[in-house]
């Protein structure tokens, strides 16, 4: 029997053992007074469901084409390829990272996760014009308006909507073709209206966005492989 890799993490806020499979592995959460010594057990009970779940996520990966965060390798961008040249010089003192058509050449100063680091610094630095520029236009067309709009990584969440009008949105959209972030910006323009996901939010939506449903299972299909 191979061995699952996993890692543990400790919740003060766990009432129970809990284990999430996703594009970054297998976490087990525990209580804070959870022995240490009842994890593999419990790993081992759930092995069944942790192994379909984590076969699934590998064809929904294989489906969606991962990104390749290394020299010649390629990264998703709104339903393009962008093949990187990664140059590495110690003497560097400021990473640079910029687009050349279907190309992004990235410059940095260490290794392999300084330029991780840069082309995420990038993709959120796209992400604020890709999403105002959607924004402007979608609040423009509802008649509304919002107060501020942030650029965050959440591992979870892919956007917000307050009750003040502060939004938020994932860079990780980015890495989604482009309808996908053209449907999690209307769904929270329609927030500004209707707060909650009570029917008259979902109509509205539908009225905006006709095919929200499709788009909403791609992204609970996928969403995970979204990542560098």
């Amino acid at each position: 029997m191979t061995t699952i890799p996993y890692r543990i993490r400790r919740s003060p806020r766990a009432r129970h053992a809990r284990i999430v499979v996703d594009g970054a592995g297998v976490e087990v959460v525990v209580p804070n007074g959870f022995a240490l010594r009842k994890v593999e057990p419990f790993v081992n009970e759930k092995r069944p469901w942790i192994e379909r779940t984590l076969r699934r996520l590998s064809e929904s990966a294989a489906e969606v084409g991962t990104a390749s965060v290394e020299n010649g390798g390629e990264v998703p961008y709104l339903g393009e390829r962008l093949r990187l040249h990664v140059s590495s010089d110690p003497r560097r003192t400021r990473d640079w990272v910029s687009r050349r058509g279907d190309e992004l050449h990235v410059a940095v100063g260490g290794g392999p996760a300084s330029a991780r680091q840069a082309i995420e610094r990038w993709y959120r630095r796209r992400a604020r014009e890709e999403v105002a520029m959607r924004l402007d236009v979608a609040v423009a067309r509802a008649g509304v308006t919002y107060a501020s709009l942030q650029i965050r990584g959440q591992r979870t969440r892919w956007a917000s909507c307050s009750s003040s009008g502060a939004m938020s949105f994932n860079w990780r959209l980015l890495l989604a073709p482009p309808e996908i972030l053209d449907y999690v910006v209307e769904h929270e323009v329609a927030h500004l209206t209707v707060l909650d996901h009570s029917h008259r939010f979902w109509s509205l939506l539908q009225s905006r966005c006709g095919d929200w449903q499709e788009r909403e299972r791609w992204l609970k299909r996928h969403g995970h492989a979204l990542h560098l």
